[in-house]
Formats: C-alpha cells, sequence, structure tokens
C-alpha cells in the first residue's frame, strides 16, 4: 500500500530529473519479497486475485504518491524520481531502501493479562496496534504474549515492478487523487479565486473512516495546494423516506401517474 505524510510542503525545483519534491504522480505497481517470490502489494486486482491475495475492503487501481513525503521507501522514490510517464520499471530494493533492517528490541513480551483487561484475545499472526505502533503477535504461551513491531518485510529484500500513468497537473484532479487516497474522494471538487469547495453528495456513506479520511483530505489541502486559502466541504444527506419514494415519470405510468396497461 503507498501513502503519504500530509505535514510538508515543498516548492518544486527543477533539478534535472522527471519529478521533483511536491509533484503528484499517479503509479501502477506490483511488489514482491525475493526470497519466495510471494506478492506483498499490488494495484492490479486481477493479479491479487492470481495470486490468491487478494482483499475485498481494498480499492484497487491507480496510486498516488507525492513526491518527497517520506509516504514511500526510500528506494521507490528515488527510482520514480528518474522515470518518465508511460515508463515501466523493474528493480530491486535491499532493506536498507526499502523497509529497513530487522531490530531485535522492537520484538517485545507482553502480559497474557494486558490483552484480556481491553477485551482481546490474541492469537499467532494478528495484527494489532499498540500505544500508536502496528504490531505483530508472534506467539502466546504460559501467560505470555511476542508481539513483533518491526515492519512485516524489515530484513527483506524487495522486488518491484513499477509503471508511471501521469504526472497530475490539474489542481481539482489533485484533489480528487488524495480524496481518493485517504477514502474520502468527494464528489465535486470547485476550485476558484483561493477558495476550494468538496461535495459529498447522499452517494457517499458516511461512516467514521469517512469522516478520519475527510480530515486527513482537508490537511493535505492545505499543505499542497499553496493557493488555496479558504476550503468548504458540503455534505448532502436525503431522508430515507425520501429515497424510498417512486420517482415520478417513472417507467410503467403515464403522464398523470396512471399505471400504463
Amino acid at each position: 500500500m503507498l501513502c503519504f505524510c500530509s505535514g510538508l510542503a515543498f516548492n518544486s525545483i527543477d533539478d534535472g530529473m522527471a519529478f521533483n519534491d511536491g509533484d503528484f504522480v499517479e503509479i501502477e505497481y506490483s511488489a514482491w519479497r525475493e526470497a519466495d517470490n510471494a506478492l506483498l502489494y499490488t494495484t492490479y486486482k486481477e493479479q491479487a486475485e492470481k495470486a490468491g491475495v487478494y482483499d475485498k475492503n481494498r480499492e484497487y487501481g491507480p496510486a498516488l504518491v507525492v513526491i518527497g513525503s517520506n509516504g514511500v521507501v526510500r528506494g521507490l522514490e528515488r527510482e520514480l524520481k528518474s522515470m518518465s510517464p508511460g515508463e515501466t520499471k523493474k528493480f530491486k530494493l535491499e532493506p536498507k531502501d526499502a523497509f529497513g533492517d530487522r531490530r531485535e528490541e522492537l520484538v517485545k513480551v507482553m502480559p497474557l493479562s494486558e490483552f484480556r483487561a481491553h477485551n482481546i484475545n490474541p492469537e499467532p499472526g494478528m495484527s494489532i496496534d499498540i500505544d500508536g505502533i502496528p504490531s505483530t503477535v508472534r506467539s502466546v504461551n504460559s501467560g505470555r504474549v511476542v508481539v513483533d513491531q518491526n515492519h512485516p518485510e524489515a530484513g527483506m529484500n524487495i522486488m518491484y515492478e513499477v509503471k508511471v500513468l501521469k504526472r497530475i497537473e490539474d489542481e481539482a484532479e489533485k484533489v480528487e487523487s488524495l480524496g481518493r487516497t485517504y477514502g474520502a474522494k468527494p464528489s465535486k471538487v470547485s476550485l476558484k479565486g483561493g477558495e476550494a469547495e468538496l461535495l459529498y453528495d447522499d452517494d457517499v456513506k458516511k461512516n467514521a473512516d469517512y469522516f478520519v479520511g475527510k480530515a486527513n483530505l482537508v490537511a493535505s489541502v492545505f499543505n499542497y495546494l499553496k493557493g488555496v486559502k479558504k476550503l468548504y466541504v458540503r455534505e448532502e444527506f436525503i431522508n430515507p423516506e425520501e429515497k424510498a419514494k417512486p420517482k415520478s415519470g417513472s417507467e410503467g405510468e403515464g403522464k398523470d401517474g396512471e399505471k400504463k396497461e
């Protein structure tokens, strides 16, 4: 999964590379573990299905990378900076340029009672957040739980195949891409005179993830689009009773609402 930080701002400087810090780049990619050729990440739904790693809860398709935001591994960003739209490249990254070396101090033993106090029944392989750090349960024995806070791919060589689709230039499209990345893509984006307006119509599912994503999107718009000085968010909610009503002029009715024979 590709993502990026929202706390960095950039002024793009032409240093002779295809892409510079602050550029919005749309890519398709796949990443494999070199040791066993296991597919780890991909933006291609068909490839995920074929490899048996398809996740129905994630959205497949082009991914956004904001160059210089430290949201992708160092080696991937380095390779992207030297690429051009339409180009495809395959390369290997060693741990120092991928997910880092394994650190034994990040493997910890915790009392099982601490998990039970939070109504958690830990099992090997379970992913869990501990003090804001993504962790993996390695074993559960004799009232003790071994958790690993290393990245799952730490210490591994990773193979990448990346295709650069395009550099995003249009400001409204940048907002849409940011929204898609955070799972809160607006139904409509309007930009004019230093003001932005984001519309979320009734079709957008407004659950907890949406509200978190929307907050991240707003922060990122101000961070990356320096021309935006004010932002409005409009949300549409339609009464379920209104949505349940038959639409006038629907098939099977005449002009006066009479059913056709």
